[in-house]
This record gives structure tokens, sequence and C-alpha cells, in this order.
């Protein structure tokens, strides 16, 4: 084999597991999601000069894998409902679209711009195409919702984003000991939190304290991204900067739900002995 067919070989090898990952969130299964794949890479192999790596060639694979998924109808078997992770069922059922938008920011990684060349469109329709798929996730998962933030016009923006997506708001909380009484009284579902409050309280340490007793997943949203560089629970698996657009609040905090909902226990922890 020549350099050039090793070189790809070697890149197919580096990025398959991932993209088989995707195809099979995106499909909602894995017979299904590796038959597109198979279909992407005998396309490949074809005509070498499909791949378009002008955007890396991660997002080259996706983009050609988006494209044979978007034009092909392969094993699209309704019948096909087998699969390890739940989640992934009732992803398959977001439109199209909205779903791809969704998964290649919030489960790949990918930026705004890298979505916008895989699906062939403008960064702005990435968003918009993002937000619709947490609209429609929203509208399966409906939970209750506290929000942790001092400011009054961000903690009103932030209501009324959660409102429209179907969620109920139990309480927006400006201060560590508020975020703590009014979790206790109605646990949350959900935290959308700040870190730095007025009070000179912390949003992280409410968060810390109400997970000791219980699960629920977090979404922070601070101008403080650097406070989260401490290694201590919780790890910013969910983080947006401010300031923020409401679709990417959106997204990830449906993605916070939708992939965390079945591993999250609401009961209290017993205390340690």
């Amino acid at each position: 084999m020549n350099g050039v067919g090793m070189s790809r070989s070697q890149l197919v090898a580096e990025h398959l597991p991932l993209l088989r990952r995707y195809a099979r969130a995106l499909t909602g299964s894995q017979a299904s999601g590796d038959a597109y794949v198979a279909a992407m890479l005998e396309a490949m192999l074809g005509d070498p000069s499909v791949l378009d790596e002008s955007h890396g060639p991660r997002a080259g694979l996706f983009r050609l894998f988006t494209q044979i998924w978007n034009s092909v109808s392969v094993n699209d078997d309704a019948e096909v409902t087998t699969l390890p992770m739940p989640p992934e069922r009732r992803l398959s059922n977001i439109t199209p679209l909205p779903r791809q938008a969704f998964l290649l920011l919030s489960l790949e990684g990918f930026s705004e711009e890298e979505v916008a060349f895989i699906l062939g469109t403008d960064v702005g329709e990435t968003r918009r195409l993002a937000d619709a798929a947490g609209r429609e996730m929203a509208a399966e998962i409906a939970t209750d919702v506290l929000i942790i933030e001092d400011e009054t016009f961000i903690a009103m923006d932030l209501e009324s984003l959660v409102k429209n997506l179907g969620h109920n708001v139990v309480g927006v909380a400006r201060t560590h000991a508020d975020a703590v009484a009014l979790a206790k009284n109605r646990r949350p579902g959900l935290i959308l939190a700040d870190i730095q409050l007025a009070d000179g309280s912390s949003g992280l340490d409410a968060v810390n304290e109400l997970l000791r007793t219980f699960e629920v997943p977090v979404v922070f949203i601070t101008a403080y991204p650097e406070r989260f560089l401490t290694g201590e629970r919780p790890e910013p698996a969910f983080l947006i900067s401010k300031p923020f657009q409401p679709a990417m609040v959106s997204a990830v905090a449906s993605q916070a739900l939708f992939f965390q909902r079945n591993s999250r226990n609401r009961t209290p922890k017993a205390p340690a002995a």
C-alpha cells in the first residue's frame, strides 16, 4: 500500500469509533448506523476525492457521512429497536436536521463553524437547528428547573427561556442559602447556575452541597469559566460562558437532561458510615 493509502487508512481507523457512536445516536440503531458508515466507506474507497478535508480530516469524514445519510436510505427498518442506551432510541424521534446539528455540537464537540461545514449550512442555520432539537427534546423530558442567578435580567431571560421549552421553574435563587432552601423544598430535575453571586456566596458551592444529597444535571452559565479549573466535583460537563446565545442554552440544557436522565438517582443518599 502506498503512503497516501496508508495515511487514509490510519485516518479512518482513528476516527471510526466516534463516527460509529454518532451514527448509532443519529439513526437510533447500531445496525442501521453501521450500515450508513459502511456505505460511506464504500463511497470513499470508490472515489477518495469525495473526502473534503478543508476543515480537518475528522470534520471531513463526518461531512461525507452526513451526505450519505441525507441522500441514501440504508437499513431504515422500523423493527430495529434493540439498543443498549435508551437515550439513543429517543434521539431517533427528533427531526433529522436538528438532530444532526444537536449531536454534532453537543455529543461530538464540533464548533458551530465545523457543524455548518458538515451539514452544508451556515452558522446561523446551525444555531436554529440546534435550538429546534432542544425544543423537541424538551417536549419529551420537561422537568422542574431551579435557576441560581443573582442578576435580575439574566434570571428573567433564563426563566422565560426554560418555560418556553416546556419546563417548570420552581424558583430563582440569588444566594447560596436561597438555592439550598428551594432545592430542599422541591427537588429540581435540572439546575441552571451562575457561580459568583451578589452576596459573595458561590453557586458552585451551593450545587456541590445539593449534589451530596441527590443527583441532578447542572448547567453552569457564568462569566468566570476559569473557576471550574479546580479538579473538584462537579466537573464542567455542561458549561456556557456569558454572554450566551439562547439557542445554545436550549441545546445544552436539553443535552444535560437527555443524556443524564436515566443515570440520575434522585433519592437521598445514605449518610457515610
